[in-house]
């Protein structure tokens, strides 16, 4: 399983796990009062599970000629999105920063 941790505003507001088969899960961090990590993931559920890459996250990954550079210069698979978002993950636009957990 791959993790990474996301912060909101620089404050860790949780993990989002990628397992085997492509399902992921995202679940707040006990305690989390800050803003949600998307307006369509309230903090109010505290566990988010998907059947694939998340749409909120998929939507912060570049397109066209900027995806094409980031896939060869970090030689990417197209379909890692996983990958792609933490190769981007400290300049994504908004208030978001995603890391690597260890």
């Amino acid at each position: 399983m791959k993790s990474a941790h996301i912060f909101q505003k620089n404050q860790l507001a949780g993990l989002l796990e990628v397992r085997e088969d492509g399902s992921c899960r995202f679940t707040y961090k006990v305690g989390y009062r800050g803003e949600p990590v998307s307006l369509t993931m309230p903090t109010s559920q505290p566990v988010w599970e998907f059947r694939r890459f998340p749409a909120p996250f998929e939507g912060l990954l570049p397109e066209g000629v900027q995806l094409d550079a980031l896939l060869r210069i970090r030689k990417l698979d197209q379909h890692d999105l996983f990958g792609q978002l933490l190769a981007v993950g400290q300049d994504v636009v908004g208030s978001l920063r995603i890391e690597a957990a260890k």
